[in-house]
């Protein structure tokens, strides 16, 4: 069973895509902060991350990507940006300039078919 960790503060995005998740026979861990996350999947290595932009600080999501990017264990894990950040009072700070190790890109609110579809895309079941 494919591993699929949901990286959000928003407790029902993490609920609903859990619960969407679930019901698709993917087995799903959460966390609420980018520190949480690195330590969980350093513990249990997921088949993909979803990963918010904006949790404890503005760029929380951006900063765990780069650390995945450098970490051995983690590096080779698919990301999935999923964020509101274009349609927030802090789209100018996100780095549209700077390269981030991320995979894909999905804008909440997502369509649970198109979340099924993209992490299909990178899960080998």
């Amino acid at each position: 069973m494919a591993k699929v960790m949901v990286v959000d503060d928003d407790p029902d995005f993490v609920e609903i895509t859990r619960t969407i998740l679930l019901a698709n026979g993917y087995e799903v861990s959460t966390a609420s902060n980018g520190d949480e996350a690195l330590r969980l999947m350093r513990e249990d290595v997921p088949d993909v991350v979803l990963l918010d932009v904006m949790m404890s600080s503005v760029l929380d999501g951006v900063n765990v990507s780069h650390a995945m990017s450098e970490d051995p264990l983690l590096r080779r894990v698919p990301v999935v940006m999923v964020s509101s950040i274009a349609s927030s009072p802090s789209a100018g700070m996100f780095p549209t300039d700077e390269y981030l190790p991320i995979d894909a890109w999905l804008s909440k609110p997502v369509q649970p078919n198109e979340l099924l579809a993209k992490v299909a895309q990178y899960v080998q079941r």
